[in-house]
C-alpha cells in the first residue's frame, strides 16, 4: 500500500493545548473549499438516493405561516432544512437544499414580498444542536439564497421582520453553544442585511434566545437574554446574565426590565425565557426557573415502601432491622441483579462489605441525577403594563412539563383573539384559558412529545399548527384532535445497520424516535395511507441508538436507547431481554455514554461487547457479562452529563481479542489479548477530543483508523488518522477535507484504497488511502452524516444522516476505480443485460404512466471531454447516437433503449420485421445483441449488452 501521508510529529503542540473554537474566517474559507470540491469531484455524477423513512419525522424548531392564507407555510427543521407547503401540509418541498447548511434556529417570512430570513444554527442547546453559518436571505421564495453575515453567531434564537418593511429586521443571536464568543446579543439591519448593528450585547456567555414584538407596533420589542454554558460533561442553563429587555424604538436601544423590583426572578437561577406579546401592554413570559425548590414546598406524597433516598440516612443497625419482604420488593423493583436479595445484602452490610448508602449509590449515575434535580422548573409571568411589573400566574408547580431540561423548551404562545388563552410547549403541550393559572394537556395520541413551535391562527379560533420532535401536527379544534403532516424526509439518525436478507433491511436509531427497520427498496409514497402498511416498523422506543444484527439470524437484534439501556430483541416472537451490564454493589456505578457502543464479535456472533467507562464482554448474547478492563477513560469529570465513557469499539477481523476502544475524553486503547492488558495508543494525537470512531482494518492486521471530533468545543477541524503499527504511530489523512467535525470513517469492503468519511457537513470518499478526498453530494444536501455502512453483497453504501434520514448509493462503479483504471484516459464499465418487455412505453390504462426502460452507460474519463456514443445492433446497424459532455471522473449516459428516427429507418431497411410504436411515441429496441461505442479524446471503447 503506497503511503503519502502527512506525518504527524510526536511533538505536535496541539497534543497538549486546550481545544480552541474554529475561527469564522476558517469556516468561510472551508465553505468555499467545499463548493469547489463539489464542482470538481471525480464522483459528482454518482447519485445518492434518499430511501426514507419519513413517518417519524425530525425536530421542528420554527413555523412561518401566511395569516392571509394559512394553507401556505414554511417549516424549519433543526438539521433537516426548510420546507414549504401551499396545500395545508399535504405535501412539502425543500427550498434550502442548494445552501451550505441544513441547520436552522429560526425563520421569518415577509409574505407581501416573498422575502425569507433564515437564522442558521439550532437554538435548543441540545447535544446535537448543530452550528450554522450566519443569516441566509431569499427574495424569491427560496429559489436562490445569499448569506448576509453573522457567520460567527453559530446559533440563532429568533428573527422578527417589520411587516411594513422587509429590509428592517431584528435578530436575537444565541451565540456559540460550547464556547464564549462576542457575536451574540441583538443585531439589527435596516438595509436588508447589507450591514448589521449590535444594539444589545451583554457578555460573551449570554445571548438572546427569544424576541417578541407587539402585533400592533413593531417599535415595541422584548428580548429574552439567556446565559448558558454547555460542555461535554456539564450543562448550566442559567445565570446572572439571563433576563428580559425591552425596546421602544424597533430594537435600536434596549432597557433591562427584569429587575429585582419588577416581580420577575433575577439572579443565578434564571434560566431560559420564552416570550409572547398580546398587545402594546400585555406580555407573557415562560421561565425555566433553575432555583431549587424548598423542601417545605415539596408536595409529593410519601411513596409506598422503601425509596432510594431512605438508604442514604439508614444506620447499619436500622438497615439490618428492615423487613425482608419490603427490602426484596425494593431490590426487584429497581432491577438489582438477582444475586442481590434481602438475605445476602444484609449479610454484606453485616460484614461491612458494603454500607446501606451503597444501595442508593448503586442506582445513581449522571443521568439519573440530572432527572432528579429538584428545580422549580416552568413558571409563567404576565405583565399588563408593558413589562414594568410582572405577576406570576401559576400558584402551584407546573410539574411534568419541563422536567429538568427546560433549556430544550421554554416556548409560550398567546391566542391573538383571547388574552387569557395561552399555550406552553414542553414534553407535552398544555393550554390555559385563565391566563396561566390552570392547565390542560392537548397532546394528542398521534402527537409526539417535546414541543418547540406553535402557530395560533389569529383569524380562526382553534386552528393550531404545532412543531415538535416528531414533525408537524395541525388542529382545528384547539388541540382536541390533530392531523399529522409528516411527508418531509427529515429523520435524525444516530446510527444505522444492515442485515443480509433479500431484499436486505436497514436498521437505525433516531433522535427521540426510537429504533426502526425497513427494506432498503421500499418506496417512500402515500400508498400506505390506503393499505395501512408503512414499510418501516418501529422496534424500540426512546432515543434510538446503535444496532447490531446477528448474521446467522436477522431476527436477533441488539439495540437500545440512551445511556446504555440495551436489549436483545427477538423480532420473530416479539420478545426482548434487557442486557445492560451491572456494576457490583459497593462499586462505583458504570458511566454510559448517551450513545453507548455495542459490537458483535466478527469471530463469534454469540459474543457481544459493550462499553461503559469499561469494556464488557458477553459470551452468551448478553445474558451474563464479564468486565475485561479497568477504566479506559480519563476518569470522568464533575458535571450533570455522563462523561468519561467509551464512544467506539472495534475488534480486528484478523484476530479474536485484538480490540480497540475510543473514549469521549480522548483516549484510544488497545488490547492484544482479549482484555488481559491494555495500552494507551493516543498519546501522540491531539488530546481531549471525542473519539468518534476507531476502526480495525479489514485488509491489514496492523492497520487501524481513528477519527476525533471537536464539535463539543466548537472546534470544526477534521481529525482523521491512520496507523500501520496498531497505534504505535499515527499519520494524518485529513488532507483536503474542509473544516467540519468528523463522525465516522469506514473502509470499502472490496477496494483497499477507498475510504468513506462522514462529517457534520457531508460525505467524502478517498480513492487513494486518504491522500486526497472527493466530495460525494449528488442528490444529498449539506447535512450531518452520523453513520455509514456497506451492504457487501449488493455493493450499496448506506448513509445515515442526522436530518435527512438515510441515503443509498450503488458503489459498484466506485469500487472499480482501481489505480489501474484511474490511469486510463477512458474506461467504459461492462453493461448488464436487460429483460425485454412488450409494455415498454405503454400504460395499462389511459390514466396511468407508461412503463419506460433505461440503460445507464457508465464510464470514467480522465478529463473534461465531449464523447460520441453510438448504439449498434449485432449486424452493425446504427440504431441511435448522441454526444455527451463528460466531466473528469465517473460519468453516466442514460439511454432509453429506443431507436432514433434514422436508426429505425436503417434497421427496417435490413430487417423485414414489424416495429411497433409505443404509446409514448417511441419505438424500442427488439430482443438481440447490441454494442455501445464511446469515442473521444483519441480513444474508442466498446462494450456490449443483450436485450433478452
Amino acid at each position: 500500500m503506497k503511503q503519502f501521508y502527512l506525518i504527524l510529529l510526536a511533538s505536535i503542540s496541539v497534543a497538549t493545548a486546550q481545544v480552541q473554537p474554529t475561527a469564522s474566517e476558517k469556516v468561510d474559507e472551508s465553505l468555499m473549499a467545499k463548493k469547489a470540491m463539489d464542482a470538481t469531484s471525480l464522483i459528482k455524477n454518482l447519485p445518492l438516493t434518499n430511501i426514507g423513512p419519513s413517518v417519524m419525522s425530525g425536530r421542528v424548531v420554527d413555523l412561518a405561516v401566511n395569516e392571509d392564507n394559512p394553507t401556505e407555510y414554511y417549516v424549519a427543521y433543526a438539521s433537516g432544512g426548510l420546507w414549504y407547503t401551499n396545500n395545508n401540509g399535504t405535501t412539502f418541498t425543500p427550498v434550502m437544499d442548494n445552501t451550505q447548511t441544513q441547520n436552522i434556529g429560526d425563520i421569518a417570512v415577509h409574505w407581501p414580498s416573498g422575502t425569507i430570513w433564515v437564522g442558521t444554527g439550532e437554538n435548543n442547546a441540545s447535544r446535537s444542536s448543530y452550528a450554522g453559518i450566519g443569516i441566509l436571505k431569499s427574495t424569491d421564495k427560496g429559489k436562490t439564497w445569499q448569506n448576509t453575515g453573522l457567520l460567527d453567531s453559530h446559533h440563532i434564537g429568533r428573527i422578527v421582520v417589520n411587516p411594513d418593511n422587509a429590509n428592517e429586521v431584528t435578530i436575537g443571536v444565541a451565540g456559540h453553544l460550547y464556547s464564549p464568543n462576542k457575536e451574540r446579543g441583538i443585531y439589527k439591519t435596516i438595509d436588508g442585511g447589507k450591514t448589521w448593528e449590535n444594539t444589545l450585547f451583554i457578555d460573551e456567555n449570554t445571548g438572546i434566545i427569544d424576541v417578541a414584538v407587539s402585533p400592533n407596533n413593531f417599535n415595541i420589542q422584548y428580548a429574552a437574554a439567556w446565559q448558558k454554558g454547555r460542555k461535554a460533561w456539564d450543562f448550566i442553563g442559567n445565570g446572572e446574565g439571563s433576563g428580559i429587555y425591552k425596546s421602544t424604538d424597533a430594537g435600536t436601544t434596549w432597557e433591562k426590565i427584569s429587575t429585582p423590583l419588577s416581580g420577575f426572578p433575577t439572579g443565578e437561577g434564571v434560566g431560559r425565557i420564552g416570550l409572547a406579546v398580546f398587545d402594546d401592554n400585555t406580555v407573557y413570559a415562560v421561565h425555566d426557573n433553575q432555583f431549587r425548590r424548598k423542601n417545605s414546598d415539596e408536595k409529593k406524597e410519601k411513596q409506598e415502601g422503601l425509596t432510594k433516598d431512605d438508604f442514604k440516612s439508614l444506620s447499619k443497625e436500622q438497615f439490618l432491622d428492615l423487613n425482608d419482604k419490603e427490602l426484596n420488593d425494593f431490590l426487584k423493583t429497581n432491577n438489582f441483579q438477582e444475586k442481590y436479595r434481602a438475605a445476602n445484602v444484609k449479610q454484606m452490610v453485616r460484614s461491612n462489605a458494603v454500607k446501606p448508602v451503597d444501595l442508593a449509590l448503586y442506582l445513581e449515575d449522571a443521568n439519573s441525577i440530572l432527572f432528579e434535580t429538584p428545580v422549580i422548573g416552568a413558571e409563567v409571568y404576565r405583565s399588563d403594563n408593558g413589562g414594568k411589573s410582572w405577576v406570576k400566574q401559576n400558584d402551584d408547580y407546573i410539574n411534568d412539563l419541563f422536567y429538568s431540561y427546560g433549556y430544550y423548551f421554554a416556548q409560550i404562545s398567546v391566542d391573538p383573539k383571547n388574552v387569557n388563552a395561552i399555550y406552553l410547549s414542553g414534553v407535552p403541550i398544555i393550554s390555559s384559558k385563565d391566563g396561566g393559572k390552570t392547565y390542560t394537556s392537548i397532546n394528542g395520541d398521534n402527537v409526539h412529545s417535546d414541543h418547540h413551535a406553535l402557530w395560533v391562527n389569529p383569524n380562526l379560533t382553534g386552528h393550531l399548527i404545532n412543531g415538535n420532535d416528531g414533525g408537524v401536527n395541525t388542529s382545528y379544534d384547539d388541540g382536541e384532535s390533530w392531523i399529522k403532516n409528516n411527508s418531509p424526509i427529515v429523520a435524525q439518525f444516530y446510527a444505522i445497520a444492515v442485515d443480509n436478507q433479500k431484499p436486505y433491511n436497514v436498521y437505525g436509531g433516531l433522535q427521540d424516535n426510537g429504533v426502526w427497520m425497513g427494506p432498503h427498496n421500499a418506496e417512500e409514497n402515500t400508498e400506505w395511507h390506503q393499505t395501512g402498511q408503512y414499510p418501516w416498523k418501529s422496534i424500540l422506543g426512546g432515543d434510538g441508538m446503535q444496532v447490531q444484527i446477528d448474521s446467522r439470524n436477522h431476527n436477533t437484534v441488539y439495540t437500545g436507547f440512551q445511556f446504555g439501556n440495551y436489549f436483545r430483541l427477538d423480532l420473530e416472537n416479539d420478545k426482548r431481554v434487557y442486557i445492560q451490564p451491572k456494576h457490583e454493589l459497593g462499586e462505583t456505578p458504570y458511566r454510559f455514554n448517551w450513545q453507548s457502543p455495542i459490537l458483535l464479535s466478527p469471530h463469534n456472533q454469540d459474543i457481544l461487547y459493550m462499553g461503559s467507562n469499561k469494556l464488557h464482554r458477553s459470551l452468551n448474547q448478553g445474558d451474563t457479562w464479564e468486565t475485561i478492563s479497568s477504566d479506559l477513560t480519563q476518569g470522568g469529570r464533575k458535571g450533570n452529563v455522563a462523561f468519561g465513557t467509551l464512544a467506539t469499539i472495534s475488534e480486528s477481523p484478523f484476530k479474536f481479542g485484538l480490540i480497540y476502544t475510543g473514549s469521549d475524553d480522548g483516549l484510544i486503547q488497545r488490547t492484544d489479548n482479549g482484555g488481559g492488558s491494555w495500552e494507551v495508543i493516543s498519546k501522540n494525537l491531539p488530546q481531549n477530543l471525542w473519539v468518534s470512531r476507531v476502526i480495525a482494518s479489514k485488509f491489514n492486521q496492523n492497520r487501524v483508523y481513528a477519527t476525533l471530533n471537536g464539535y463539543r468545543s466548537d472546534d470544526f477541524t477534521p481529525y482523521i488518522y491512520v496507523s500501520e503499527d496498531k497505534g504505535a504511530s499515527w499519520n494524518s489523512i485529513s488532507a483536503n477535507i474542509p473544516a467540519s467535525p468528523v463522525n465516522v470513517i469506514i473502509e470499502d469492503t472490496e477496494n483497499e484504497n477507498i475510504l468513506y468519511v462522514g462529517t457534520d457537513n457531508g460525505l467524502y470518499v478517498s480513492l487513494n488511502n486518504g491522500n486526497s478526498w472527493e466530495s460525494f453530494t449528488n442528490g444529498m444536501p449539506y447535512v450531518a452524516v452520523h453513520d455509514l455502512v456497506i451492504q457487501k453483497e449488493v455493493k450499496h453504501l448506506l448513509i445515515g444522516t442526522h436530518g435527512r434520514s438515510i441515503y443509498k448509493a450503488d458503489i459498484a462503479k466506485l469500487q472499480n476505480l482501481t489505480p489501474e483504471v484511474l490511469k486510463k484516459e477512458l474506461y467504459v464499465y461492462p453493461l448488464e443485460n436487460i429483460k425485454h418487455s412488450p409494455r415498454w412505453g405503454n400504460s395499462w390504462s389511459s390514466w396511468s404512466k407508461a412503463s419506460t426502460p433505461g440503460l445507464d452507460i457508465s464510464f470514467y474519463s480522465n478529463r473534461d471531454e465531449v464523447y460520441q456514443a453510438k448504439i449498434k445492433s449485432s449486424d452493425d446497424i446504427l440504431v441511435s447516437e448522441t454526444d455527451i459532455v463528460s466531466d473528469k471522473g465517473i460519468n453516466i449516459l442514460s439511454y432509453d433503449l429506443a431507436f432514433s428516427k434514422i436508426g429505425k429507418l436503417n434497421y427496417l431497411k435490413k430487417h423485414k420485421t414489424e416495429l411497433k410504436t409505443a404509446d409514448d411515441g417511441k419505438t424500442y429496441l427488439p430482443k438481440g445483441s447490441y454494442s455501445v461505442e464511446l469515442k473521444g479524446n483519441g480513444k474508442t471503447e466498446l462494450v456490449t449488452f443483450e436485450i433478452e
